[in-house]
Protein backbone atom coordinates (compact mmCIF):
# COMPACT_ATOMS: atom_id res chain seq x y z
CA UNK A 1 0.00 0.00 0.00
CA UNK A 2 1.21 3.34 -1.03
CA UNK A 3 0.07 6.95 -0.24
CA UNK A 4 0.95 9.84 -2.30
CA UNK A 5 2.35 12.40 -0.77
CA UNK A 6 2.05 16.04 -1.24
CA UNK A 7 5.04 17.83 -4.08
CA UNK A 8 4.28 20.66 -6.54
CA UNK A 9 1.32 19.94 -8.65
CA UNK A 10 2.29 18.87 -12.26
CA UNK A 11 -0.49 20.62 -14.00
CA UNK A 12 -3.38 22.92 -12.99
CA UNK A 13 -5.89 21.29 -14.67
CA UNK A 14 -6.24 17.61 -15.18
CA UNK A 15 -8.94 15.91 -17.93
CA UNK A 16 -9.74 12.65 -17.21
CA UNK A 17 -11.56 10.88 -20.42
CA UNK A 18 -12.73 7.29 -19.70
CA UNK A 19 -12.97 5.63 -23.15
CA UNK A 20 -14.98 3.00 -22.25
CA UNK A 21 -13.85 -0.27 -23.57
CA UNK A 22 -11.19 0.48 -25.51
CA UNK A 23 -8.48 -1.95 -25.28
CA UNK A 24 -4.97 -3.56 -27.14
CA UNK A 25 -7.26 -4.26 -30.37
CA UNK A 26 -8.30 -1.12 -31.23
CA UNK A 27 -4.65 0.52 -30.14
CA UNK A 28 -3.40 0.14 -33.97
CA UNK A 29 -6.11 1.92 -35.78
CA UNK A 30 -6.72 4.78 -32.79
CA UNK A 31 -3.05 5.53 -32.29
CA UNK A 32 -2.81 6.31 -36.16
CA UNK A 33 -5.65 9.17 -35.59
CA UNK A 34 -5.20 12.78 -35.82
CA UNK A 35 -6.03 13.62 -32.53
CA UNK A 36 -5.12 10.65 -29.96
CA UNK A 37 -1.52 10.57 -32.63
CA UNK A 38 -1.19 14.09 -30.85
CA UNK A 39 -1.68 13.21 -27.73
CA UNK A 40 -0.02 9.91 -28.01
CA UNK A 41 3.06 12.45 -29.33
CA UNK A 42 2.95 14.37 -26.77
CA UNK A 43 2.91 12.21 -23.60
CA UNK A 44 3.23 8.79 -22.23
CA UNK A 45 0.91 5.67 -23.58
CA UNK A 46 0.85 2.36 -23.17
CA UNK A 47 -1.65 -0.49 -24.91
CA UNK A 48 -0.70 -2.55 -21.91
CA UNK A 49 -2.60 -1.45 -19.15
CA UNK A 50 -3.94 -4.49 -16.82
CA UNK A 51 -7.88 -4.30 -15.76
CA UNK A 52 -9.16 -5.53 -12.55
CA UNK A 53 -11.46 -8.66 -11.71
CA UNK A 54 -14.19 -8.68 -12.78
CA UNK A 55 -13.77 -6.36 -15.57
CA UNK A 56 -16.96 -5.06 -15.33
CA UNK A 57 -17.43 -1.05 -16.15
CA UNK A 58 -18.53 0.11 -12.32
CA UNK A 59 -15.87 -2.49 -10.88
CA UNK A 60 -13.32 -0.95 -13.10
CA UNK A 61 -13.85 2.77 -12.43
CA UNK A 62 -14.15 2.46 -8.34
CA UNK A 63 -10.82 1.42 -9.19
CA UNK A 64 -9.36 4.13 -11.39
CA UNK A 65 -11.04 6.63 -8.60
CA UNK A 66 -9.70 4.87 -5.72
CA UNK A 67 -6.49 3.38 -6.71
CA UNK A 68 -7.71 0.26 -4.87
CA UNK A 69 -8.64 -3.28 -5.91
CA UNK A 70 -12.38 -4.41 -5.29
CA UNK A 71 -11.67 -6.32 -1.97
CA UNK A 72 -11.49 -3.38 -0.62
CA UNK A 73 -13.38 -0.57 -2.64
CA UNK A 74 -16.73 -2.63 -2.04
CA UNK A 75 -18.17 -2.33 -5.77
CA UNK A 76 -17.85 -5.85 -7.14
CA UNK A 77 -20.40 -5.79 -10.10
CA UNK A 78 -22.32 -3.69 -12.21
CA UNK A 79 -25.02 -3.89 -9.46
CA UNK A 80 -26.17 -4.84 -6.58
CA UNK A 81 -27.02 -8.39 -5.85
CA UNK A 82 -30.84 -8.95 -7.05
CA UNK A 83 -31.53 -12.40 -7.47
CA UNK A 84 -34.98 -12.79 -10.06
CA UNK A 85 -34.94 -9.44 -10.97
CA UNK A 86 -34.55 -8.90 -14.73
CA UNK A 87 -31.61 -7.46 -15.83
CA UNK A 88 -33.45 -4.48 -17.67
CA UNK A 89 -34.84 -3.69 -14.27
CA UNK A 90 -31.92 -3.75 -11.77
CA UNK A 91 -30.55 -1.24 -9.55
CA UNK A 92 -27.22 -0.10 -10.38
CA UNK A 93 -24.08 0.91 -7.97
CA UNK A 94 -24.83 4.17 -9.10
CA UNK A 95 -24.36 6.46 -5.56
CA UNK A 96 -20.80 7.56 -4.33
CA UNK A 97 -21.84 6.06 -1.35
CA UNK A 98 -21.49 2.45 -2.28
CA UNK A 99 -17.60 3.12 -2.48
CA UNK A 100 -15.84 2.08 0.59
CA UNK A 101 -12.45 4.00 0.92
CA UNK A 102 -11.82 8.11 -0.62
CA UNK A 103 -11.72 8.72 -4.15
CA UNK A 104 -9.59 11.02 -6.08
CA UNK A 105 -12.40 13.82 -6.78
CA UNK A 106 -13.66 13.63 -2.66
CA UNK A 107 -9.84 14.53 -2.31
CA UNK A 108 -9.59 17.21 -4.80
CA UNK A 109 -12.58 19.00 -3.25
CA UNK A 110 -10.99 18.78 0.38
CA UNK A 111 -7.89 20.43 -1.28
CA UNK A 112 -9.85 22.93 -2.99
CA UNK A 113 -9.94 22.00 -6.08
CA UNK A 114 -12.57 22.70 -8.73
CA UNK A 115 -14.23 19.49 -10.28
CA UNK A 116 -16.59 18.03 -12.56
CA UNK A 117 -17.59 14.77 -13.35
CA UNK A 118 -20.25 13.94 -16.46
CA UNK A 119 -21.44 10.29 -16.61
CA UNK A 120 -18.95 9.59 -14.08
CA UNK A 121 -19.90 5.59 -12.60
CA UNK A 122 -20.70 5.48 -9.05
CA UNK A 123 -20.70 9.46 -8.73
CA UNK A 124 -24.51 9.81 -7.57
CA UNK A 125 -25.05 12.06 -4.81
CA UNK A 126 -20.93 12.99 -5.02
CA UNK A 127 -18.55 15.32 -4.11
CA UNK A 128 -17.96 16.81 -7.65
CA UNK A 129 -18.87 20.44 -8.16
CA UNK A 130 -20.69 19.89 -11.42
CA UNK A 131 -21.98 16.73 -11.68
CA UNK A 132 -23.80 14.97 -13.85
CA UNK A 133 -23.99 11.11 -12.68
CA UNK A 134 -24.44 8.25 -15.20
CA UNK A 135 -27.79 6.97 -13.54
CA UNK A 136 -30.93 5.89 -15.16
CA UNK A 137 -34.73 6.09 -13.94
CA UNK A 138 -36.31 2.37 -13.41
CA UNK A 139 -39.80 0.90 -12.99
CA UNK A 140 -42.13 4.51 -12.46
CA UNK A 141 -39.06 6.48 -11.87
CA UNK A 142 -38.85 10.06 -13.69
CA UNK A 143 -35.35 10.05 -15.72
CA UNK A 144 -35.22 13.40 -15.02
CA UNK A 145 -35.77 13.96 -11.58
CA UNK A 146 -33.41 11.24 -10.18
CA UNK A 147 -30.45 13.11 -12.71
CA UNK A 148 -31.23 15.83 -11.13
CA UNK A 149 -32.30 14.56 -6.91
CA UNK A 150 -28.67 12.58 -7.99
CA UNK A 151 -26.08 15.33 -9.06
CA UNK A 152 -25.82 19.23 -8.96
CA UNK A 153 -29.06 20.70 -9.99
CA UNK A 154 -28.70 24.12 -11.61
CA UNK A 155 -25.42 22.59 -13.26
CA UNK A 156 -27.75 19.65 -14.85
CA UNK A 157 -30.44 21.58 -15.79
CA UNK A 158 -28.53 24.33 -17.39
CA UNK A 159 -26.26 21.90 -19.47
CA UNK A 160 -30.06 20.27 -20.71
CA UNK A 161 -31.15 23.45 -21.75
CA UNK A 162 -27.83 24.34 -23.75
CA UNK A 163 -27.14 21.22 -24.96
CA UNK A 164 -30.11 18.53 -24.41
CA UNK A 165 -31.61 18.42 -27.80
CA UNK A 166 -28.46 16.25 -29.08
CA UNK A 167 -29.51 13.26 -26.74
CA UNK A 168 -32.19 10.70 -27.75
CA UNK A 169 -32.30 9.11 -24.49
CA UNK A 170 -29.03 6.22 -24.42
CA UNK A 171 -28.91 6.15 -28.03
CA UNK A 172 -25.13 6.27 -29.66
CA UNK A 173 -23.67 8.32 -30.91
CA UNK A 174 -26.66 10.89 -29.17
CA UNK A 175 -25.48 10.40 -26.06
CA UNK A 176 -21.44 10.67 -26.53
CA UNK A 177 -21.78 13.90 -28.43
CA UNK A 178 -23.73 15.58 -25.30
CA UNK A 179 -21.51 14.43 -22.51
CA UNK A 180 -18.57 15.43 -25.11
CA UNK A 181 -21.02 18.91 -26.16
CA UNK A 182 -21.07 19.35 -21.90
CA UNK A 183 -17.55 18.69 -21.50
CA UNK A 184 -16.71 21.48 -23.87
CA UNK A 185 -19.26 23.77 -22.23
CA UNK A 186 -17.35 23.23 -18.76
CA UNK A 187 -14.12 23.49 -19.85
CA UNK A 188 -14.65 26.72 -21.62
CA UNK A 189 -16.99 28.14 -18.52
CA UNK A 190 -15.95 26.96 -15.35
CA UNK A 191 -11.99 25.75 -16.20
CA UNK A 192 -12.55 23.30 -13.96
CA UNK A 193 -9.20 21.63 -11.73
CA UNK A 194 -10.26 17.86 -12.27
CA UNK A 195 -12.62 16.72 -15.06
CA UNK A 196 -13.98 13.10 -15.30
CA UNK A 197 -15.96 11.84 -17.94
CA UNK A 198 -17.18 8.43 -19.50
CA UNK A 199 -17.83 8.00 -22.99
CA UNK A 200 -19.80 5.08 -23.62
CA UNK A 201 -20.16 4.66 -27.43
CA UNK A 202 -17.62 1.87 -28.25
CA UNK A 203 -18.56 -0.24 -25.62
CA UNK A 204 -22.38 -0.36 -26.99
CA UNK A 205 -20.98 -0.95 -30.50
CA UNK A 206 -18.68 -3.97 -29.35
CA UNK A 207 -21.80 -5.44 -27.56
CA UNK A 208 -24.34 -4.98 -30.46
CA UNK A 209 -21.97 -5.84 -33.00
CA UNK A 210 -18.96 -7.61 -32.40
CA UNK A 211 -15.09 -6.52 -31.49
CA UNK A 212 -14.38 -6.69 -35.05
CA UNK A 213 -17.21 -5.08 -36.80
CA UNK A 214 -17.71 -2.14 -39.45
CA UNK A 215 -19.71 -0.62 -36.25
CA UNK A 216 -16.45 -0.63 -34.46
CA UNK A 217 -14.04 0.97 -36.63
CA UNK A 218 -17.05 3.62 -37.20
CA UNK A 219 -16.51 4.54 -33.12
CA UNK A 220 -12.94 5.01 -33.35
CA UNK A 221 -13.29 7.20 -35.70
CA UNK A 222 -16.05 9.84 -33.93
CA UNK A 223 -13.68 8.67 -30.77
CA UNK A 224 -10.99 10.46 -32.38
CA UNK A 225 -13.33 13.60 -33.50
CA UNK A 226 -14.77 14.13 -29.38
CA UNK A 227 -11.01 13.43 -28.23
CA UNK A 228 -10.31 16.50 -30.75
CA UNK A 229 -13.37 18.65 -29.64
CA UNK A 230 -12.02 18.25 -25.95
CA UNK A 231 -8.20 19.03 -26.82
CA UNK A 232 -9.62 22.50 -28.67
CA UNK A 233 -11.58 23.89 -25.84
CA UNK A 234 -8.70 23.60 -23.44
CA UNK A 235 -6.97 25.63 -25.88
CA UNK A 236 -9.86 28.15 -26.30
CA UNK A 237 -10.43 28.15 -22.58
CA UNK A 238 -5.98 29.53 -22.38
CA UNK A 239 -5.33 26.74 -20.27
CA UNK A 240 -3.68 24.28 -22.69
CA UNK A 241 -0.34 24.93 -21.28
CA UNK A 242 -1.14 23.85 -17.74
CA UNK A 243 -3.57 20.98 -18.29
CA UNK A 244 -3.34 17.10 -18.54
CA UNK A 245 -5.37 14.99 -20.83
CA UNK A 246 -5.66 11.45 -19.92
CA UNK A 247 -7.43 8.82 -21.85
CA UNK A 248 -8.40 5.05 -20.47
CA UNK A 249 -9.43 2.14 -21.50
CA UNK A 250 -11.48 -0.18 -18.37
CA UNK A 251 -11.78 -3.01 -20.14
CA UNK A 252 -11.58 -5.19 -23.61
CA UNK A 253 -14.08 -7.56 -24.57
CA UNK A 254 -14.16 -10.94 -26.46
CA UNK A 255 -16.94 -12.02 -29.40
CA UNK A 256 -19.04 -14.66 -27.79
CA UNK A 257 -20.83 -17.33 -29.64
CA UNK A 258 -22.27 -19.01 -26.68
CA UNK A 259 -24.57 -17.94 -23.69
CA UNK A 260 -24.93 -20.37 -20.77
CA UNK A 261 -27.43 -19.89 -18.05
CA UNK A 262 -25.99 -20.97 -14.88
CA UNK A 263 -29.18 -20.88 -12.77
CA UNK A 264 -30.65 -23.60 -14.64
CA UNK A 265 -28.51 -25.93 -13.42
CA UNK A 266 -29.12 -24.88 -9.81
CA UNK A 267 -32.59 -25.28 -10.31
CA UNK A 268 -31.99 -28.92 -11.66
CA UNK A 269 -30.81 -29.55 -7.82
CA UNK A 270 -33.38 -27.99 -5.96
CA UNK A 271 -31.22 -24.85 -5.28
CA UNK A 272 -33.69 -22.48 -6.89
CA UNK A 273 -37.33 -23.26 -6.56
CA UNK A 274 -40.46 -22.06 -6.21
CA UNK A 275 -42.58 -22.07 -2.89
CA UNK A 276 -46.27 -20.54 -2.60
CA UNK A 277 -45.92 -18.82 -6.14
CA UNK A 278 -42.60 -16.96 -5.50
CA UNK A 279 -39.31 -17.88 -6.51
CA UNK A 280 -37.15 -18.97 -3.72
CA UNK A 281 -33.18 -19.48 -3.66
CA UNK A 282 -30.78 -21.20 -1.89
CA UNK A 283 -27.17 -20.82 -4.11
CA UNK A 284 -27.74 -18.19 -6.87
CA UNK A 285 -25.58 -17.29 -9.99
CA UNK A 286 -25.18 -13.56 -10.12
CA UNK A 287 -23.37 -13.54 -13.94
CA UNK A 288 -21.40 -10.77 -14.90
CA UNK A 289 -20.62 -11.80 -18.79
CA UNK A 290 -17.34 -13.42 -18.59
CA UNK A 291 -17.97 -14.13 -15.09
CA UNK A 292 -20.47 -15.40 -12.76
CA UNK A 293 -20.44 -15.07 -8.70
CA UNK A 294 -21.55 -17.84 -6.36
CA UNK A 295 -24.14 -16.78 -3.75
CA UNK A 296 -25.28 -19.03 -0.99
CA UNK A 297 -27.84 -18.44 1.66
CA UNK A 298 -25.86 -17.58 4.72
CA UNK A 299 -25.05 -20.82 7.24
CA UNK A 300 -26.07 -23.40 4.19
CA UNK A 301 -23.13 -25.55 3.71
CA UNK A 302 -25.56 -28.17 2.67
CA UNK A 303 -26.29 -25.92 -0.36
CA UNK A 304 -22.85 -24.63 -0.98
CA UNK A 305 -21.82 -28.62 -0.92
CA UNK A 306 -24.30 -28.75 -3.11
CA UNK A 307 -23.65 -25.89 -5.79
CA UNK A 308 -19.88 -26.81 -6.15
CA UNK A 309 -20.51 -30.74 -6.54
CA UNK A 310 -22.88 -29.47 -9.30
CA UNK A 311 -20.07 -26.86 -10.71
CA UNK A 312 -17.59 -29.31 -10.43
CA UNK A 313 -19.20 -32.06 -12.55
CA UNK A 314 -20.72 -29.75 -15.67
CA UNK A 315 -16.89 -28.54 -15.59
CA UNK A 316 -15.52 -31.86 -17.03
CA UNK A 317 -17.88 -30.95 -20.19
CA UNK A 318 -16.47 -28.72 -22.21
CA UNK A 319 -19.98 -27.25 -23.52
CA UNK A 320 -20.44 -25.21 -20.75
CA UNK A 321 -17.45 -23.40 -21.22
CA UNK A 322 -16.45 -23.31 -17.67
CA UNK A 323 -12.81 -22.26 -17.64
CA UNK A 324 -11.76 -22.11 -13.86
CA UNK A 325 -13.63 -22.29 -10.36
CA UNK A 326 -12.01 -19.51 -8.41
CA UNK A 327 -11.84 -20.05 -4.44
CA UNK A 328 -10.55 -18.91 -1.11
CA UNK A 329 -6.52 -18.22 -2.15
CA UNK A 330 -7.01 -17.51 -5.70
CA UNK A 331 -9.84 -14.92 -5.02
CA UNK A 332 -7.78 -13.15 -2.51
CA UNK A 333 -4.35 -13.44 -4.53
CA UNK A 334 -6.97 -11.48 -7.46
CA UNK A 335 -7.74 -8.95 -4.94
CA UNK A 336 -11.29 -9.98 -6.43
CA UNK A 337 -14.23 -8.56 -4.05
CA UNK A 338 -15.59 -11.66 -1.40
CA UNK A 339 -18.84 -10.71 -2.54
CA UNK A 340 -19.71 -14.27 -2.99
CA UNK A 341 -17.98 -17.56 -1.51
CA UNK A 342 -16.58 -18.35 -5.48
CA UNK A 343 -16.61 -16.94 -8.81
CA UNK A 344 -16.69 -18.72 -12.09
CA UNK A 345 -14.65 -17.73 -14.97
CA UNK A 346 -15.98 -18.23 -18.69
CA UNK A 347 -13.85 -19.63 -21.41
CA UNK A 348 -13.46 -17.28 -24.55
CA UNK A 349 -16.61 -17.22 -26.72
CA UNK A 350 -18.94 -18.11 -23.54
CA UNK A 351 -20.79 -15.72 -21.61
CA UNK A 352 -22.83 -16.11 -18.15
CA UNK A 353 -26.26 -15.20 -17.93
CA UNK A 354 -28.51 -15.28 -14.71
CA UNK A 355 -31.67 -16.04 -16.49
CA UNK A 356 -33.89 -19.23 -15.58
CA UNK A 357 -36.40 -18.55 -18.72
CA UNK A 358 -34.17 -19.67 -21.65
CA UNK A 359 -32.54 -23.06 -22.55
CA UNK A 360 -29.26 -24.05 -20.74
CA UNK A 361 -26.85 -23.45 -23.56
CA UNK A 362 -27.96 -21.16 -26.51
CA UNK A 363 -25.98 -20.68 -29.75
CA UNK A 364 -26.21 -17.10 -30.68
CA UNK A 365 -24.60 -17.82 -34.12
CA UNK A 366 -27.42 -20.17 -34.66
CA UNK A 367 -30.05 -17.64 -33.84
CA UNK A 368 -27.96 -14.71 -36.01
CA UNK A 369 -27.08 -12.66 -33.42
CA UNK A 370 -23.55 -11.34 -32.79
CA UNK A 371 -22.22 -10.32 -29.71
CA UNK A 372 -19.49 -9.64 -27.71
CA UNK A 373 -18.77 -8.69 -23.70
CA UNK A 374 -16.51 -8.36 -20.89
CA UNK A 375 -16.05 -9.19 -17.10
CA UNK A 376 -13.57 -11.93 -17.36
CA UNK A 377 -10.29 -11.87 -15.90
CA UNK A 378 -7.73 -9.28 -16.87
CA UNK A 379 -4.84 -11.42 -17.50
CA UNK A 380 -6.59 -13.03 -20.68
CA UNK A 381 -4.23 -12.86 -23.45
CA UNK A 382 -5.22 -9.33 -25.93
CA UNK A 383 -7.64 -8.23 -23.08
CA UNK A 384 -5.60 -5.04 -21.93
CA UNK A 385 -6.11 -2.00 -22.38
CA UNK A 386 -4.67 1.62 -23.70
CA UNK A 387 -3.49 4.51 -21.62
CA UNK A 388 -2.35 7.90 -22.36
CA UNK A 389 -1.17 10.75 -20.59
CA UNK A 390 -0.53 13.89 -21.89
CA UNK A 391 0.73 17.78 -21.86
CA UNK A 392 3.50 20.02 -21.67
CA UNK A 393 4.62 18.31 -18.08
CA UNK A 394 4.96 15.08 -19.53
CA UNK A 395 7.64 12.89 -21.45
CA UNK A 396 6.79 13.64 -25.10
CA UNK A 397 6.88 9.93 -27.22
CA UNK A 398 7.29 7.82 -23.48
CA UNK A 399 6.20 4.02 -24.05
CA UNK A 400 5.21 3.26 -20.72
CA UNK A 401 4.88 -0.95 -20.73
CA UNK A 402 3.06 -2.81 -17.79
CA UNK A 403 1.09 -0.99 -15.85
CA UNK A 404 -2.31 -1.40 -13.95
CA UNK A 405 -5.62 -0.05 -13.34
CA UNK A 406 -4.45 0.88 -9.49
CA UNK A 407 -1.95 3.20 -10.89
CA UNK A 408 -3.95 5.74 -12.65
CA UNK A 409 -5.46 7.60 -9.02
CA UNK A 410 -2.16 7.68 -7.60
CA UNK A 411 -0.99 9.52 -10.86
CA UNK A 412 -4.32 11.44 -11.19
CA UNK A 413 -3.00 12.66 -7.69
CA UNK A 414 0.19 13.18 -8.42
CA UNK A 415 -0.55 15.55 -11.31
CA UNK A 416 -3.01 17.46 -9.19
CA UNK A 417 0.02 17.56 -6.04
CA UNK A 418 -2.72 16.66 -3.38
CA UNK A 419 -2.09 14.09 -0.37
CA UNK A 420 -4.20 10.53 -1.90
CA UNK A 421 -3.70 6.99 -0.31
CA UNK A 422 -3.21 4.59 0.73
CA UNK A 423 -3.36 3.01 -2.86
CA UNK A 424 -2.94 -0.60 -3.97
CA UNK A 425 -0.76 1.20 -7.04
CA UNK A 426 1.95 3.49 -7.83
CA UNK A 427 2.25 6.73 -8.89
CA UNK A 428 3.89 6.46 -12.76
CA UNK A 429 6.63 9.13 -12.11
CA UNK A 430 8.69 8.20 -14.80
CA UNK A 431 6.16 10.07 -17.27
CA UNK A 432 6.89 13.44 -16.13
CA UNK A 433 9.67 15.30 -17.49
CA UNK A 434 10.86 16.74 -13.75
CA UNK A 435 11.13 12.92 -13.18
CA UNK A 436 15.10 11.94 -13.32
CA UNK A 437 15.98 8.38 -14.27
Amino acid sequence: MSSVSTSPAIAKHLIVISYDAFSEDNWETARRLPNLSKLIEQGASTNQLQSVYPTLTYVVHSTTATGVYPDKHGIHHNNPFQPFVKEEEQSWFWFRDAIQVPTIYDAAREHSLSTAGLLWPVSGKSSFQYNIPEIRAIGKENQALKVLKSGSPLFCLEMEMKHGRIRQGIEQPYLDDFTTRCAVDTIKRKKPNLLMLHLIDLDDAKHAHGTDSEEVEQVILRMDHRIGQIMQAVEEAGIQQDTVIAVLGDHGQFNVRYKVHLNNLLQERGLIYEQNGKMMWRAYFQCGGGSAYLHIQPGDEEAAALALDTVRVVMRNPSFGIEHLYTGEELTRMHASRAASAILEAKRNYTFDEALDRPTIVDLQQHGVKYATHGYAPDKEGYRCNAVFSGNSVKSGYRLGDIHMVDIAPTLARILGIPFGPCDGRALDEIFTSHSD
